[in-house]
């Protein structure tokens, strides 16, 4: 007499329907997105381009990936620095957001990371967290 092994199949039959679902999310970093429209986007616009010669894109930037280290503290603490980003030089002050978190902090880095283009590894929170204890 064969058993039924109805549990593998179950657990076979979740597991995809699970895959199926996260595959249709359109953004894993949702928390994050908020972030970064209630922070950045009034500047950084809603599609990443930043504004002109003032603001400096995000989307398909070729600053995030060589100040990898800097962006945590960017962040928390503003820039006052001018910087070159995609060929251009940026020399407007960014505020700082002193109110973020830790985390916070490493979720709108991920959206930023994972948008418009843009295709570097995420960040983990505990390599936030030694980046900002070691912010000048």
């Amino acid at each position: 007499m064969k058993k039924k092994t109805i549990l593998p199949t179950t657990l076979l039959l979740f597991t995809a329907f699970c895959l199926q679902i996260f595959a249709c999310q359109p953004n894993v970093y949702q928390g994050g997105e908020r972030i970064y429209t209630k922070y950045c986007a009034n500047c950084h616009m809603d599609n990443g381009e930043g504004l002109s010669a003032l603001i400096p894109t995000l989307a398909k930037s070729d600053f995030l990936a060589p100040n990898r280290d800097k962006l945590p503290c960017i962040i928390l603490h503003g820039i006052k620095d001018t910087i070159v980003v995609n060929g251009k030089t940026y020399a407007e002050e960014m505020p700082a957001m002193p109110t973020l978190s830790d985390i916070q902090i490493t979720n709108v880095l991920n959206f930023i990371n994972s948008s418009w283009g843009n295709q570097q590894e995420p960040y983990k929170l505990e390599e936030v967290r030694a980046l900002l204890e070691r912010c000048p």
